[in-house]
Order: C-alpha cells, then sequence, then structure tokens
C-alpha cells in the first residue's frame, strides 16, 4: 500500500512538470512573434492578411503583369506587410472608387499614389507620404500652349477621381475624365484635348514609351501616402512605423529607383 502512494505521488509530480513546461514553451513562443495573433489587433478584413487597393493602370506605380498587379506602389505595400508580419492580399480596382471603399471596410489600406488632399481626409486618415512628385501640363510638340498662362478655356483631360480635376477648373470647364492618367495621355497624343495635367513621373514615362507628347510646366508638389479608414488608427500607428523603418533602412528608396528610375521619396526642398 505504501509502494503504491509513492508511484502515485511520483506520477503526479511528473504530470505537474510537465504541464510546466508546456505553459512556459506557449509563452515564450507568443513573446517572440510580431504576429502571434495574426494581425487581430488591427480589426483586418481577413486576420494574417492586409488586403490593399490599387489600380493597376498607372504605369511604373501600379499595373499589370502576367495577371497580376506589379509597380512601385504595389512593392511599397508589400514591404509595409512584411513589416507588420501580415500576408499581402492586392485587390485591383478603379481609382475614383478606392477612397470610398477604404471608408466602407472593402480595404484594409489603399496604396495608390493618393495624393494627400482636404477632401480625402474627410473620408480616410493618411499615413506619411511615401514618394513626392507634383502635377504637370502635358500637350502635343505642336501645340501653342507653353505654360499655365495659355490654358484659359483649353480642353483638359485627367483621371476620373483625381487631384488634377481641381488642378484644371482653375483653368477651364471642360475637363474631360477618363479612366486612367496613361488613357488620357495616350488620348492627347492621338490628336485628343488641348493637354492634359498629371504626374511628372507618369508623363516622363510615357515618353520614354514614345509617346510624342511634351512637358509644358509643373503646377505644384504633392505628397502621396497610404490611405487608412479612420476607425483604425492602430493600423495607421503600425503602416507610419513601417514607412519610417523603411525609409531609415534605405530600402523605400531603393524600391523607387528599382520601379521609377530615381529616388522620390524625399521631400523636395521648395517644398520644405
Amino acid at each position: 500500500m505504501k509502494r503504491l502512494k509513492i508511484a502515485l505521488f511520483f506520477a503526479l509530480f511528473l504530470l505537474m512538470l510537465t504541464a510546466c513546461g508546456k505553459s512556459g514553451s506557449e509563452t515564450e513562443s507568443g513573446d517572440n512573434s510580431k504576429s502571434g495573433d495574426s494581425g487581430s489587433e488591427f480589426n483586418l478584413i481577413e486576420d494574417g492578411k492586409l488586403t490593399f487597393a490599387a489600380s493597376g493602370e498607372f504605369k511604373p506605380f501600379s499595373y499589370m503583369e502576367d495577371g497580376k498587379m506589379v509597380g512601385y506602389d504595389i512593392a511599397v505595400a508589400e514591404a509595409i506587410a512584411k513589416k507588420l508580419g501580415l500576408e499581402a492580399v492586392q485587390q485591383k480596382a478603379k481609382f475614383s472608387g478606392i477612397v470610398t471603399g477604404v471608408k466602407k471596410g472593402r480595404y484594409d489600406i489603399a496604396v495608390a499614389s493618393h495624393t494627400i488632399t482636404d477632401k480625402r481626409l474627410k473620408q480616410v486618415n493618411f499615413s506619411e507620404p511615401y514618394y513626392y512628385s507634383g502635377p504637370v501640363i502635358y500637350t502635343r510638340p505642336d501645340s501653342d500652349i507653353q505654360s499655365a498662362d495659355d490654358l484659359k478655356d483649353k480642353e483638359i483631360s485627367v483621371s476620373r477621381g483625381s487631384t488634377y480635376v481641381d488642378k484644371a477648373s482653375k483653368y477651364t470647364d471642360n475637363i474631360p475624365q477618363v479612366d486612367s492618367d496613361v488613357v488620357a495621355l495616350q488620348s492627347l497624343a492621338k490628336g485628343h484635348h488641348d493637354a492634359v495635367i498629371t504626374d511628372s513621373i507618369t508623363g516622363q514615362t510615357a515618353i520614354e514609351n514614345g509617346l510624342e507628347i511634351e512637358n509644358r510646366g509643373q503646377l505644384g508638389v504633392s505628397e502621396q501616402a497610404v490611405a487608412v479608414a479612420k476607425d483604425n488608427e492602430k493600423l495607421l500607428a503600425e503602416v507610419d512605423e513601417a514607412l519610417k523603418e523603411l525609409k531609415e533602412s534605405g530600402k523605400l528608396a531603393e524600391l523607387a529607383k528599382e520601379w521609377i528610375g530615381v529616388d522620390i521619396t524625399q521631400e523636395p526642398e521648395e517644398a520644405k
């Protein structure tokens, strides 16, 4: 009987040691993983995944290749997701509806070259800028438009939902809106419209790809940033932290040079 009691005692003792060992192991595992809760604190569409929107029609920032979106915006979104320990999930959408999609929870974030504006800030929050650019006037080489002074009452085409609509409205009421900046520039080169206002980098890329258009002057400097829903401040803070780390490490500039050819991540001197 005495031997039976001793055997039971040791059996219980071993069970306790095993339980304590498992508990300690689980605690250590949870502490070492940044994404141990699969990003649930961010109120994501799907745990463990960062669903981001882009247009796929804004080369070299986002465009289609082999059935998926690639470009600078896409690379930045994927780098942010990696910093957050999440899987990046891309969603192609019409540019004009992306901000509304973020606001309504169809996408966790938008990395789609959105310029920070007061109008958009009423719907979503924005991260720190991940690149800087500016609107430029483009015309055909034979155009008599030489500067912004010559835009009065001209037909100026812009991409639908872009900030360039407001820019163009300062000069004319005749503003045909199309699905993308590239479509507007292609139409311009074919003889339609008097001018197009679009991003300087997009215009320069179009020229390098053979479109017969010319730069007739820049209209300012703009800041492009990641859009996040207003009720997701935790995610916004983490996106900002990720961008800060990407800038400080030089990774963001590296991505810009890879996809754009130049570093566009530094604020221009004239804007400071």
